[in-house]
């Protein structure tokens, strides 16, 4: 069964992403424990595609090392296996490499074996909800969840097509472009935390997250969780190019990751009452 529902019950879900194999394997290891450490509800976990459409150049550099450093899906179900975390995993990945893995077409083998190692749901941002029925199906014979990503533009019949096809909770995309981190929160999360408000599942904001502020802001605005990736891939990279030990970078990682729960707590007791949202 799905763990990802969890990730929501005690308040809003602090939401890190990491591409796994970043440095290296067992760096990697290190700096995924240190995410829980620090409050951690969920971590997403990258596993690498080479061609990673939907992300900035700091998630790309970090797919590069990835790759550079042999990671491959057969490695990444290793290296879940071998994780010491005791909260949700998310895989979040390009439908290619789920269709291609195993020996038989389409996404069922990935799903079966990503099941069986303890991955809990996936985010596929190249894959749209018109063409995710097989992924959708794989899942739910699984019991994993499948989350969609919403942009500032997606509206009318799309929306419907996506919040039918979704599970665990919805990646709220905070702004249009590529992941980033960025040093304001966008205006655009607010107008779509309001047209999702109809659809009963969490609502996870993400691309642009980077300090507890925006956190707070964002869990105000009326979130139920927030996602980060790019502020806390920074961390690793400064750690790398100076040639700091993992143990350095894992501790700088474990910090930033309490700062942005902390910030995410204090978002709840921001909360203004809002009519779209009742």
């Amino acid at each position: 069964m799905s763990r990802v529902p969890e990730a929501f019950e005690d308040g809003p879900a602090f939401i890190p992403y990491l591409a796994v194999g970043d440095p290296d394997y067992e760096s990697s290891l290190e700096y995924v424990e240190a995410l829980e450490r620090g409050g951690a509800d969920l971590i997403e976990l990258g596993l690498p595609f080479s061609e990673p459409i939907a992300e900035g150049p700091t998630i790309q550099s970090a797919v590069v090392r990835s790759l550079e450093g042999g990671m491959t899906p057969t490695r990444f179900f290793e290296f879940v296996e071998e994780l010491d975390v005791d909260v949700p995993l998310v895989c979040m990945t390009y439908y290619n490499l789920i269709y291609q893995y195993g020996d038989e077409p389409g996404p069922r083998p990935f799903v079966e074996k990503a099941a069986e190692v303890g991955i809990d749901g996936f985010v596929v941002p190249d894959l749209p909800a018109e063409e995710a029925g097989p992924l959708r199906e794989a899942c739910d014979e699984f019991d994993r969840d499948l989350v969609f990503i919403v942009a500032p533009t997606t509206r009318g019949e799309r929306l419907e097509r996506i919040m039918d096809q979704v599970s665990g909770y919805v990646y709220v995309q905070a702004r249009l472009g590529v992941t980033g981190a960025q040093e304001d929160v966008s205006d655009q999360t607010g107008q779509s935390l309001d047209r999702l408000a109809q659809w009963d599942v969490p609502k996870a904001v993400g691309f642009g997250i980077k300090t507890g502020e925006h956190a707070a802001n964002i869990v105000a605005g009326g979130a139920d969780g927030i996602i980060v990736g790019s502020a806390l891939v920074d961390i690793v990279a400064e750690g790398h190019e100076n040639g700091d030990s993992a143990a350095e970078v894992a501790d700088r990682l474990e910090t930033k990751a309490r700062e942005l729960k902390d910030g995410a707590l204090r978002g709840v007791e921001q909360r203004v009452p809002h009519p779209e949202r009742q």
